[in-house]
């Protein structure tokens, strides 16, 4: 079955990145394998709910988390929502299924101390694979940008002059964050390391391997955990943990929703209120510690 007509209204109307594409694309295939085993069919246009639900039974069977599952759901009921526009289906066979029920996963951000405490010892050595990684480390902590995003990030990214970082984020949507101070002196020093590489495969690319080729999302998180797992003992150390502690530490600080919304890239305030529950926390401590009634 062909989904190419799916795909491109998923990038070229949608939006979507390349990532979420092919995710969207291997979901289909995957359920379309289903029906094709169980049913003998080689289309997905045609199945009812029942069909659906006895996948996503199997899928439960198979021991995947309801979030994992309900990804792959949602990425079909898409592909469905398509099929009505266009006019191809009359009805979406998906349009009164309710979504698993998922734990919501508390994130626990750093704290100011571990993330002082890394770049800290970042601070000691000055060759350019140390240099790098302090400044994809400060750059997570101050920009709250996403792992894929620095992953893509271009020289020409780069404004320090006006010392702003131009990012593209889902959807190619475009937004230009503020640079700190710090962070630009520590771009200048790793730019200088950079030129002297013996060999750049990569020219555009802000980030490369010290063998000159452009920096990977697993060579990424494994810098973040490497380095945070030395300062921190929380269970998760990631790069996303360090754009969650961006937020929370702006927010504890009293900075607007709305600006940090903005400044994460996101499209609703909703997925900004999720970094909240920390700075709430925060508030209570302050709370308890000022109110004259708190002393009774």
């Amino acid at each position: 079955m062909n989904f190419q007509r799916f795909t491109d209204y998923l990038l070229l109307e949608k939006n979507y990145s390349v990532l979420t594409v092919k995710a969207y694309y291997n979901d289909l295939n995957t359920f379309l394998r289903f029906v094709e085993n169980e049913y003998e069919s080689n289309s997905i246009n045609q199945v009812n709910y029942g069909q659906i639900r006895s996948w996503i039974v199997s899928l439960v069977e198979s021991k995947l988390t309801n979030r994992s599952i309900n990804r792959k759901v949602s990425a079909l009921n898409t592909y469905y929502k398509f099929l009505l526009k266009v006019g191809d289906i009359e009805l979406n066979p998906l349009s009164k299924h309710r979504a698993l029920k998922t734990h919501k996963k508390i994130q626990v951000p750093f704290s100011e101390e571990e993330v002082v405490t890394v770049l800290d010892d970042l601070s000691i050595t000055n060759d350019f694979e140390t240099i790098r990684d302090k400044f994809i480390i400060e750059l997570f902590y101050s920009t709250g940008i996403r792992r894929i995003e620095l992953v893509e990030l271009r020289l020409s990214s780069l404004d320090l002059h006006a010392k702003t970082l131009k990012v593209l984020g889902k959807r190619n949507k475009e937004r230009v964050i503020p640079l700190l101070t710090t962070v630009v002196k520590t771009a200048n020093v790793y730019l200088a390391k950079r030129d002297q590489l013996d060999n750049i495969l990569m020219d555009e690319q802000l980030f490369l391997t010290k063998k000159g080729a452009r920096i990977y999302e697993t060579l990424v998180y494994r810098i973040i955990n490497d380095y945070f797992g030395k300062a921190s003992s929380k269970v998760k150390k990631s790069p996303h943990i360090l754009r969650h502690s961006f937020a929370t530490h702006l927010l504890n600080q009293g900075a607007n929703l709305n600006a940090v919304k903005e400044l994460l890239g996101h499209s609703s305030l909703a997925a900004t209120q999720v970094y909240t529950h920390n700075s709430i926390a925060e508030l209570k401590k302050v709370h308890i510690k000022a109110h004259p009634r708190s002393k009774k």
